[in-house]
């Protein structure tokens, strides 16, 4: 365990002196650019965001990055070193959201609600719809939503039919934390539901406490309680970052997609669903997606430029 972890905490990206990302081609466009490139002091990184969104608003003559082949390449990545016009169109769809107004049919990703920069994640939790594309499409649509998922008494109170085998409970199913299987329609993966209010984990309940209130922004955590909680952690999992996505397919929790194009369409299909309330638990920021096939590819060229040759 010492190594996995030694290991895993060496997974970092490059850095300059002054702590600011350098590697990318999305990096070296900030740089090229004179835009922020992370957080002042004190700065929350959803902060940083929307300062970077303004400050690209007034970028009227952007310098683009080209692979030279030498200092401005890839060795470890088949695609070349570049940030162009598409990329920024992608990173303007990724940053943008919907406005106060009129709702916007295209061009908003909405992305950086969760996965905001420089990390590209907020380290939290959420539900994308990922478990039940996955669930229905063995069962059928409209499978996941009608799913039997026991109460926090319920649960807890037979502990061996629903939760993950711990120390104290070696035996138990571990029903909600299996692959789902064509075969048997009681197995699927609840994700944080798992694990929060778990009388066996004990650990990490304040944190997760803490995401599950986020996930309806505003709300109490002292007027919530435990079940309602619950109900909201069904099928969520921890907001992954989107660097160097090149080295890391394929993606989502279970593998769902080989292409990072295929999951950004998922995006949209998803946030379909979050709309038309066919999506269970869905989180409430995919209400405000809304993309076309273009937007589709140019976040799929900006997902891209945030690959680099670790240093």
């Amino acid at each position: 365990m010492q190594l996995i972890a030694a290991y895993v905490e060496g997974l970092t990206f490059a850095m300059n002196a002054n702590g600011a990302f350098n590697l990318s081609p999305y990096d070296a466009f900030l740089a090229a650019n004179g835009l922020p490139r992370q957080p002042n002091s004190g700065e929350s990184d959803q902060a940083y965001t929307t300062r970077l969104r303004t400050a690209l608003d007034k970028l009227t003559s952007p310098v683009f990055i080209l692979d030279d082949g030498e200092t401005q390449t890839f060795e470890f990545h088949s695609q070349p070193f570049n940030f162009g016009e598409q990329e920024l169109r992608g990173l303007r769809v990724f940053l943008a959201r919907q406005p106060g107004g009129p709702r916007l049919s295209s061009g908003v990703g909405n992305c950086a609600a969760c996965h905001a920069a420089p990390h590209f994640t907020d380290f939290k939790v959420h539900n994308t719809g990922v478990n039940q594309f996955e669930y229905d499409a063995l069962h059928g649509d409209g499978s996941f939503a009608a799913l039997a998922i026991p109460s926090l008494a319920a649960r807890n109170a037979d502990y061996n039919a629903y939760l993950p085998a711990t120390p104290n409970h070696p035996l138990a199913s571990e029903r909600f934390r299996a692959v789902a299987d064509a075969d048997d329609a009681s197995l699927t993966d609840l994700g944080v539901w798992n694990v929060y209010a778990t009388p066996d984990l004990p650990g990490p309940q304040t944190r997760l406490k803490t995401f599950l209130c986020d996930v309806a922004p505003g709300t109490d955590c002292g007027s919530i309680d435990d079940d309602s909680l619950l109900t909201r952690a069904i099928a969520s999992f921890k907001t992954p970052g989107l660097r160097d996505l090149g080295h890391s397919g394929p993606y989502m929790h279970n593998g769902a997609f080989e292409t990072i194009e295929a999951a950004v369409r998922f995006y949209r299909d998803a946030s379909e669903m979050a709309r038309g309330a066919t999506l269970r638990n869905a989180d409430p920021r995919l209400d405000d997606i809304a993309l076309n096939a273009d937007d589709i590819a140019d976040l799929t060229a900006f997902l891209k430029a945030l690959n680099e040759d670790y240093e």
